[in-house]
């Protein structure tokens, strides 16, 4: 069973989505039913959810500056909306899929059977991912390799490798020397717990940088890095005396 919760702040919206996946998705299981982002948060949080519906438009805050709230999120996302304004946006999240109302229940089917694989491949590969950290890195050895779970499978790469982060909702991209980008299945905050110790700093809600790589800064508001592959990366101004304390622990100056 897929545990889900509904947000939408229509009732009508709610029961006609609660009966439709009654009807055609039996393998989804409701398990809190919102009409506010505030409630969402919290049922979030609180409940785990493997699958949200999320209704875009909800008073108050839509359902991005929902996510944007959230620390971080594991569960996939479905967007259900009037309007189709929003696609773009909504895969920016790395939403399953987008449905437009009325809810088409092919539709529906078809993207809840996407949702069922997704989270299905994805608690795998951090089983997967896991274990081959667990036994390739011996206790007390600074961290030389990551395995890094993606969309087909895991990947083995030497961290020096490693350009930075990139939060993608509850994804990461990360960007590598002379390598493809990687989409990862894990959120930053996993990489940023794993690679703290390794050279890394967080310098913004989505990005974490490898200080090794880093060229330039340039002066603003938090200000901005050259990476070593000319990329730039904004820093966030509550986190420029971070990354200040960090080059010179990790630089002559």
């Amino acid at each position: 069973m897929i545990k889900a919760i509904l947000v939408d702040d229509e009732p009508s919206g709610l029961f006609t989505l609660k009966q439709l996946l009654e009807e055609y998705c039996p393998e989804v299981r409701v398990i809190a039913e919102c009409d506010n982002a505030t409630d969402a948060r919290e049922k979030i949080e609180l409940l785990d959810p493997q699958l949200v519906f999320l209704d875009i438009s909800l008073p108050g805050k839509n359902s991005f500056e929902l996510l944007e709230e959230l620390d971080q999120f594991d569960f996939e996302i479905i967007f259900v909306t009037a309007h189709s304004q929003h696609t773009l946006k909504a895969f920016h999240y790395s939403a399953v899929d987008y449905l437009v109302k009325p809810i088409d229940e092919d539709l529906l089917v078809h993207a809840v059977r996407r949702a069922a694989r997704r989270i299905e491949k994805s608690s795998v590969q951090k089983n997967v991912a896991d274990l081959i950290q667990h036994i390739t890195i011996p206790p007390g050895n600074r961290l030389q390799k990551l395995c890094i779970p993606s969309l087909k499978g895991f990947q083995v790469v030497e961290i020096h490798d490693i350009i930075y982060c990139e939060a993608s909702g509850s994804y990461t991209n990360i960007h590598f020397a002379g390598l493809p980008m990687i989409c990862s299945a894990r959120p930053i905050q996993d990489y940023e717990a794993l690679l703290t110790d390794a050279g890394f700093v967080r310098v913004h809600k989505s990005f974490l940088v490898n200080l090794m790589h880093i060229k330039e800064y340039i002066r603003g508001d938090g200000g901005t890095l050259v990476m070593s592959n000319n990329e730039e990366v904004e820093v966030s101004r509550r986190k420029k005396d971070l990354l200040f304390t960090q080059m010179k622990g990790f630089n002559k100056f």
